[in-house]
């Protein structure tokens, strides 16, 4: 089954503008660079050490492009969709049909790296739209050694740069709705289900490979989160947080690479630092995370 959050996929209108960004956001040069001309798409991935984030742009005419290109009038750039992992996309697939989820069977894809020619294949399926609360969800079975996609490379000291994603952020209108699809039926492990009156938010995390999944449920239809209050049955993905090694010389990275970045503060997460990130990040809620304290 599911082991995994393969990929992270940020929907981008310029591809050239939004992987400079990330570059300098990550501290990381990208891991790939790739043009997929029968979608008229193209993408640049970064890998990290539990999941890689694919920034991904119309470049050209076909069916996903003119869908991406819809979907960023409608809605702006910003988090699309998520991948999740498994060693076998076929088993899956019946799996997750025997659970109700109307799972099509996996397809074969490849791609190549633009500078070196490099190919990558792997199998994939996506989940209709009518069962994922809103949220393009795809799983993805790697036929390819791990190294073909290697780590991003650091830009500058490595205790500055992003190291992993801790959690993506999920906002939605129905916590039993997200616990059905994410707990139930893909059978991510249910790690917290808590209400913190204060914030005025119900918070579900789901852990799977490292990383945390965490749906955020405004109560009675509040939010302080600042992110709009999806409805009951369409969720919405909403930000991204990474893990650094050191979260002071991150954040003065950051700065000096010319985003506004808050202070460094205590994280809600016991033991951890965190600062928030505001300025151009192509629509995604960005969080920096270090340990704690100082």
């Amino acid at each position: 089954m599911i082991h995994c959050v393969d990929h992270v996929v940020v929907g981008v209108r310029d591809l050239a503008a939004a992987s400079a960004t990330y570059e300098r956001l990550l501290g990381r040069k990208p891991s790939w660079r790739g043009a997929h001309p029968d979608f008229g798409t193209a993408n640049t991935l970064f890998r990290l050490a539990n999941t890689y984030l694919e920034l991904l742009a119309p470049d050209g005419d076909g069916l996903v492009a003119d869908t991406l290109r819809a979907y960023l009038d409608e809605r702006g750039e910003g988090p699309l969709a998520l991948a999740f992992g498994t060693t076998d996309a076929t088993a899956t697939a019946a799996t997750l049909r025997a659970r109700g989820m109307p799972a099509p069977d996996p397809d074969a894809e490849s791609g190549h790296e633009i500078t070196s020619g490099k190919e990558r294949k792997w199998l994939r399926f996506s989940l209709p739209l009518t069962h994922t609360r809103g949220i393009p969800l795809m799983v993805v079975q790697h036929l390819s050694p791990a190294d073909v996609l290697p780590i991003a490379a650091p830009t500058g000291a490595l205790e500055s740069s992003v190291a992993a994603v801790d959690h993506v952020v999920v906002m939605t209108g129905s916590a039993e709705g997200v616990i059905s699809l994410y707990g139930d039926t893909l059978g991510l492990r249910l790690a917290l289900d808590r209400t913190f009156e204060q914030r005025k938010l119900r918070l579900v995390f789901f852990r799977v490979g490292g990383l945390t999944v965490e749906c955020a449920a405004p109560l009675a239809g509040e939010s302080t989160l600042g992110a709009p209050t999806p409805s009951a049955e369409m969720d919405r993905f909403w930000g991204i947080s990474y893990r650094v090694a050191d979260i002071d010389a991150a954040r003065a990275r950051v700065a000096d690479a010319g985003f506004d970045v808050s202070e460094v503060r205590t994280g809600m997460k016991p033991g951890t630092r965190v600062c928030t990130v505001r300025g151009e990040t192509h629509g995604v809620a960005t969080l920096l995370l270090g340990a704690g304290p100082s």
